[in-house]
């Protein structure tokens, strides 16, 4: 895990800061704004798009979207971490998904639901005169931002949100309040001690009374209590120093007591981080968790490459993905990359059926991209059908003229 986790963090940090040999920056997201008429001001978003989103070979592809809070300081971990866990890197934890990074106008009165002139440890401060904004906030994400990012964007009707601190109790609110806005929530170390607690006794009457059939919500606690403390003694102290994670532990106690409610919760405790290092990893175990039914059974992935074992490939493929989009709530196809790269895999290991049977089924869902073509060349010509293999080449050379297909094409071609 720890080899796992400093890779990906490697991989965030290329991304951002990376440029190729010509000296050329690779780009991670672009800028967007909207002009909201409910804040009365313009917003700036930062947008990530999967490789490929609009073009020709993806017409008609969807992906989910994910609204991260606080975007300035997690959009390049967010996005990096799904190219990093998704398709786009060879892997089946979750789908590739465009992201948008909400910044900050006034982060006080956008991400707390009540005012309050309260800390956390109910001292009085001047520092959050303008809070209680939270409404108008979400009023902005349900009516202005979603429909302008859905309109604009090849966006599926799948999202998610993710918040941390102040954006973890905005999260809540909008999970008790605006529950359906979206399908699935990251709440990382939330504020919950706001106002007096307010919205952790609100939640504890909701969660016990209404359904959130379909939702799914992963919470990381970070720890915030005094040197040598421990969770067992923080839920029972009244102190002020241990009054945020106490409240986030019976958050936790609420979402744990409710399970008639059909909620899909998990929440892990993170011992080892404070309240500003438990993003990074709350966020990657959040994607495993909220994403746990994308990735192929592993007694279903290792029959797929078992000579011996009797199956229909393809039928396994759609049966997998028919049961992520019952999950997700829309039809989701399998992705082009990796049905390639398994059907390349067959090829090498000698089970050309299944490679076959992969290969056509990338055409069925793929039909204007040239790849899928130029795959099924690669499998007629290792077994020798020269007519076969110069179609399928000559099919995808039309839709898109490549070098390395061109090639192939010519050795075949040669061949008497």
């Amino acid at each position: 895990m720890k080899q796992a986790f400093f890779s990906l963090f490697c991989l965030i940090t290329i991304i951002v800061n990376a440029q190729d040999i010509t000296g050329n920056a690779i780009v991670l997201g672009h800028t967007d704004s909207i002009q909201s008429k409910i804040l009365n001001e313009k917003r700036t978003v930062w947008v990530h798009l999967p490789v490929g989103a609009g073009s020709v070979n993806n017409a008609g592809l969807r992906y989910p979207v994910v609204y991260v809070l606080d975007g300035s300081e997690h959009f390049a971990a967010v996005s990096g971490m799904i190219q990093y866990l998704s398709e786009a890197n060879g892997n089946m934890i979750c789908p590739d998904m465009i992201v948008v990074g909400i910044n900050n106008t006034d982060r006080t009165r956008d991400l707390t639901p009540t005012n309050s002139h309260f800390d956390y440890e109910n001292k009085p401060t001047n520092s959050f005169k303008t809070s209680g904004g939270g409404e108008k906030f979400t009023a902005f994400l349900e009516k202005e931002l979603m429909p302008y990012i859905e309109s604009k964007y090849p966006a599926a009707p799948f999202r998610m949100l993710i918040g941390h601190s102040f954006g973890g109790l905005t999260a809540v609110n909008i999970l008790i309040n605006h529950t359906d806005l979206f399908n699935a929530y990251t709440i990382i170390d939330p504020s919950m001690w706001w106002d007096d607690h307010k919205l952790l006794k609100q939640a504890g009457t909701v969660l016990s009374k209404k359904s959130f059939a379909g939702k799914y919500v992963f919470m990381g606690i970070a720890n915030t209590m005094p040197a040598g403390d421990d969770t067992a003694h923080a839920h029972r102290d009244t102190s002020s120093k241990t009054n945020h994670i106490r409240s986030i532990l019976k958050l936790a106690d609420e979402f744990k007591h409710n399970p008639n409610n059909s909620l899909t919760f998990s929440y892990k405790y993170y011992n080892e981080d404070n309240h500003n290092s438990s993003p990074l990893i709350a966020e990657y175990d959040a994607f495993r968790f909220l994403f746990s039914y994308y990735k192929l059974p592993q007694e279903t992935d290792a029959a797929l490459y078992d000579a011996a074992a009797k199956l229909d490939v393809a039928a396994v493929i759609e049966g997998h993905y028919a049961d992520v989009s019952k999950h997700m709530g829309y039809k989701l196809l399998p992705p082009q990359t990796i049905l390639d790269a398994m059907g390349h895999d067959y090829l090498e290991v000698n089970l050309y059926d299944r490679a076959l049977a992969v290969f056509t089924l990338n055409t069925k869902y793929y039909p204007a991209s040239a790849g899928v073509y130029a795959a099924l060349g690669d499998y007629y010509t290792i077994k020798k059908d020269k007519v076969k293999a110069v179609e399928f080449y000559n099919r995808a050379m039309k839709l898109k003229e490549d070098p390395e297909t061109k090639g192939k094409l010519d050795k075949v071609m040669a061949q008497k």
